[in-house]
């Protein structure tokens, strides 16, 4: 076992190098120059001469990459062009409110998604099922902006029971909204997800042989059934909870939610390089890690598929 998470562990290192090189190079490809932002609306030519000598935006590329490799492998990513902050510093600030916000949606998610898929696979072809089948649909096909804006407007504006934006420590209903509108749409999939898997597993014959031998109905469907189901509602979970972690930039924009999502799309809007290269490989690193936890968690639930991986290796 410890070898194989030693394995799945070590195969996260070449995707996260490829990632420090595609990050830089886009960063390169956006148009705009920082430069030229930084220096404002009225400036002379040697003034930008001198702010891209400060910045090393004058150096080849390549010198460029190897430069940003080296801060980055002693964990300094650089300041930001607008702040003048260190980026580091700024992303462990706002990285507790998206971690706050990713784990309030995925609690929605799970709470609705998979009683209600269980639900509807116990009482397939029923009024509970085509409700899940309609909610699921509608989660799906509705655009988080929309969303997020009918909560604000009928929950904040007209009846006020929760604050319509921004980040108070003080007040837990400031999380309500923003977590709602990220979890719906993971609760909306993970209750299709539920119900096709676990209807597929109840056809099985092990689910048969449960019956067969006189297990209650409650038993067969939670402690058998759901259970041996569970690896594809597990994946489903772990990546929406990695892009939550990744920056859910229109939901931390519309609720002012002072997040990673928020500071990229700031980053992103100012041409703020540092900012940016040092945001998308932070993302990157937590979803891998996240996605490596979600393998993990394969091998705990099913043995079998961490079997079929070692002889695979």
């Amino acid at each position: 076992m410890s070898g194989w998470i030693l394995r799945r562990f070590l195969a996260t290192i070449p995707v996260l190098l490829g990632v420090t090189l595609v990050s830089f190079v886009l960063t390169y490809l956006l148009p705009g120059d920082p430069a030229r932002a930084m220096a404002g609306e009225r400036y002379r030519e040697e003034d930008l001469d001198r702010i891209r000598h400060e910045l090393g935006l004058d150096r080849p590329v390549p010198e460029q990459y190897a430069r940003y490799m080296g801060r980055v492998l002693t964990g300094d990513f650089g300041v930001s062009y607008a702040t003048q902050r260190p980026v580091a510093e700024e992303l462990l600030e706002r990285f507790p409110r998206t971690f706050l916000l990713a784990c309030a949606a995925l609690l929605i998610a799970i709470a609705i998604g998979i009683p209600l898929g269980t639900i509807a696979a116990a009482r397939a072809g029923g009024a509970i099922d085509r409700f899940a089948t309609l909610f699921a649909l509608l989660g799906v096909s509705l655009p988080v902006f929309w969303t997020a804006m009918l909560f604000v407007y009928c929950f904040a504006i007209q009846l006020r029971w929760f604050p319509p934006s921004g980040f108070i420590d003080t007040s837990p209903a400031a999380i309500v909204l923003p977590a709602f509108t990220l979890g719906l749409r993971s609760a909306a999939v993970l209750a299709r997800m539920t119900r096709a898997s676990l209807l597929e597993t109840l056809g099985q014959d092990f689910m048969r042989t449960a019956r067969a031998k006189g297990v209650s109905a409650p038993n067969v469907l939670l402690r058998h059934g759901l259970r041996a189901s569970l690896v594809p509602i597990v994946t489903l979970a772990g990546l929406d909870f990695g892009s939550y972690l990744s920056g859910s930039v229109f939901t931390e924009s519309i609720f002012a939610w002072p997040g990673v999502g928020q500071y990229a799309l700031h980053a992103i809007l100012r041409r703020d390089f540092p900012a940016i290269q040092a945001t998308v490989l932070f993302l990157a690193v937590v979803f891998v890690m996240v996605n490596f936890l979600v393998d993990v968690a394969y091998g705990a639930l099913d043995p079998r598929i961490r079997l079929r991986k070692e002889d695979a290796a």
